[in-house]
């Protein structure tokens, strides 16, 4: 019984991690149907902003839970300028073009990103040194370290604060009506740049928080780091339905667990191959994924 539970913790803090990715992509591709590719790679930006700031900062900063919000605040504000710079110059003037030619310019962006960091800080890895906190928590036979737990309690309050802007407030409603009728909201004055813009610096601050919470836990960062998450949200996005914010979520977590309890049971080396063949297997049954709508495509 101690083990089961340890396994569902474990992968309750991989998915806190993945939910965090996929909100991105959900959020996206439900208002402008646009598969950003290059998610990944903020998710990635962000655990990079993060170093830069605690190498430059350690001595005012110093450890602990504060610095990690500190840092975290940072890197998702710089993450999510970034994402609405890329909007604006690289997906906006396609908004119309065929999709082919977005999702080219999505990986382009995607690898101009990853080299980019290569060139500025070397292939290398980086060391993070900032520590959370020691020890651990008991529930019920298993551990649960002070950093998963604080960094789980940071990632649902982030995604609970979304969920609520998105249900609750004006910004919200705009962008809900947006993905179901964009041309409608323009003619009731609806200003649909600035939405999707909004939309694109929320979902790249998540990512960027996402990547300062992994240079943390793992304590080391790369260039690439940010490529195989990036598959991995995007798969949670997909099991979830994407396009609905709730159901990246819950794909998060079923894909965490479901990584968490193959890899104890089949061996690491199976993660990944256990995580997409899961979605191939998933989509067979229900293509539109766990909370997804059947819809058909607007012309």
């Amino acid at each position: 019984m101690d083990h089961f539970i340890q396994l569902v913790l474990s992968g309750l803090f991989v998915g806190s991690f993945y939910a965090l990715v996929a909100l991105g992509y959900s959020m996206v591709y439900g208002i402008i149907k646009l598969l950003n590719f290059a998610h990944g790679d903020i998710y990635m930006l962000g655990a990079f902003v993060g170093f830069t700031v605690l190498s430059a900062g350690a001595g005012a900063l110093g450890g602990g839970l504060l610095a990690l919000i500190a840092i975290m605040i940072i890197a998702m504000i710089a993450t999510g300028t970034f994402g609405v710079v890329l909007e604006r110059v690289a997906y906006r003037p396609l908004r119309s073009a065929p999709r082919l030619s977005v999702l080219i310019t999505a990986v382009g962006a995607s690898f101009a990103l990853e080299y980019g960091i290569a060139v500025a800080f070397g292939a290398n890895p980086e060391v993070y040194q900032i520590s959370v906190g020691a020890g651990s928590l008991d529930l019920a036979g298993a551990h649960l370290t002070y950093a998963q737990l604080a960094m789980m309690v940071i990632a649902v309050v982030l995604m609970v604060a979304l969920d609520t802007l998105v249900r609750k407030t004006r910004s919200g409603r705009a962008m809900r009506a947006i993905s179901q009728d964009p041309k409608a909201c323009l003619l009731m004055g609806v200003n649909v740049d600035r939405v999707i813009s909004r939309t694109f610096f929320l979902g790249s601050a998540l990512a960027g928080a996402a990547g300062v919470m992994a240079g943390v836990y793992y304590g080391k960062i790369d260039f690439l780091m940010g490529f195989v998450i990036g598959l991995k949200a995007f798969t949670a996005a997909v099991i979830g339905g994407i396009g609905n914010l709730r159901g990246a979520v819950l794909g998060a977590v079923v894909l965490g667990l479901l990584e968490s309890f193959g890899v104890a049971y089949l061996g690491s080396e199976w993660r990944d191959v256990f995580a997409f063949g899961f979605l191939i297997l998933f989509l067979t049954v229900r293509p539109t994924g766990l909370l997804g709508e059947r819809v058909t495509e607007r012309v």
